[in-house]
Parts: C-alpha cells; sequence; structure tokens
C-alpha cells in the first residue's frame, strides 16, 4: 500500500466543503483540489475571468509550494469553465505561466461550479527532487 499524505496549505483558502488542498503519495504524486478564484480570506473574486485565472493560479501555486513542488513540476491540468467563450482570455493567462513548460491538459464547459464561479482548475504535480 502505497502511503498518502494529505496537505492543507497556509496561505490558500480554506477548503469549501470536505476535502484536503492536495494529497501527496510516497511515489512523489501530488494531486490537489480543484480551486477557484477564492481569496486567502474566502472570498471570490469579481472582475475578468483573467483576474480570477490569476487567482486560481496563485492558489494553486500556494498548495504546490507547501507540497514541496512548483508550477514546472506539473504534467496534468483540468480546467473547468462556466462559459467556454472565456477560453481565449483565460488562455492567455495560463500561457504566461506555461510557456516553455507546457503540461497536458483537458478544458471543458460546465453547468456550474462550487460557491458560484466561473472557473476551476485541478492539477496533477510531481515533486520536487
Amino acid at each position: 500500500m502505497v502511503a498518502i499524505t494529505t496537505i492543507n496549505a497556509e496561505g490558500a483558502p480554506a477548503a469549501a466543503a470536505s476535502y484536503s488542498h492536495a494529497v501527496k503519495t510516497a511515489t512523489g504524486l501530488i494531486y490537489v483540489s480543484g480551486q477557484v478564484p477564492l481569496t486567502p480570506e474566502n472570498k471570490l473574486v469579481e472582475g475578468s475571468i483573467s483576474d480570477k485565472a490569476e487567482q486560481v493560479i496563485t492558489n494553486i501555486r500556494t498548495v504546490l509550494k507547501a507540497s514541496n513542488s512548483d508550477l514546472n513540476k506539473i504534467v496534468k491540468v483540468n480546467i473547468f469553465l462556466a462559459d467556454i467563450k472565456s477560453f481565449a482570455e483565460f488562455n492567455s493567462v495560463y500561457a504566461k505561466y506555461f510557456s516553455v513548460h507546457k503540461p497536458a491538459r483537458s478544458c471543458v464547459a460546465v453547468a456550474a461550479l462550487p460557491l458560484g464561479a466561473d472557473l476551476e482548475m485541478e492539477v496533477v504535480a510531481v515533486e520536487n527532487d
């Protein structure tokens, strides 16, 4: 049986339900729970999808740091948008962070997301050496 460590990152918004920010396996795989554009004070970011994408990526970076990893160690990204018309704007922010290192990725439109958010992103990463 592979050991699993629960990660709850200081500086990331509190989980909105019964889950942890991430779990890490003994083999160094890190599964980050879906992050919506919540500030560390648990307030949804208002404004453009770009503003929201920046917050989501900031949250993911915070969780990865607490997990001994970083954005360059992400191997898979799943993106959920409430409106697929937001894709181009979201992607312009995403591309700033993933211009050289390009993880495998999928993006889907969904009917609704937790807390009324219009963006959610989850990742799988590997631990730093």
